[in-house]
């Protein structure tokens, strides 16, 4: 059973990325289940810190883009979610490639909701692990 209270598709995902920090960090949305959603983004000279290393802040960009999208593909349409907290543990590090991140519900309320992205490198292995927390809103009006 699906999650999902509003219909999209991925075309529809990826527009909205234009000319947003998402678009900039090479974020492509690749995949939406009954449950999740993913997308993929580039370790190169866009994501890295001064070490030549994934840098932290992108792995939460890529984390936070993907919960936030889900948290508020998860409501009706008068409702829209925003962000309350973020965390992110980082395992493990990477100098090039391509990370997945997938997101899953962890808890999808009427107020709040809580999502689980984990990121993983080429061969599966985990880079980072984050918990969005979204309050749930009313759509605001104008």
């Amino acid at each position: 059973m699906t999650v999902w209270k509003k219909n999209t598709d991925l075309a529809r995902i990826n527009a909205t990325s234009e000319n947003t920090i998402i678009s900039l960090l090479g974020i492509e949305y690749t995949q939406i289940g009954d449950d999740f959603i993913q997308a993929t983004m580039p370790v190169d000279a866009r994501t890295h810190q001064p070490h030549g290393l994934l840098h932290g802040g992108a792995s939460v960009v890529l984390a936070e883009t993907l919960g936030s999208v889900a948290a508020n593909l998860a409501v009706p349409q008068e409702r829209v979610c925003v962000g309350l907290e973020v965390n992110a543990n980082h395992i493990r590090s990477m100098k090039k490639g391509l990370v997945t991140g997938t997101a899953t519900a962890v808890h999808i309320g009427y107020s709040t909701q809580i999502w689980q992205i984990e990121i993983k490198n080429e061969r599966q292995q985990l880079v980072c692990t984050s918990r969005l927390t979204v309050a749930v809103i009313n759509r605001p009006k104008g």
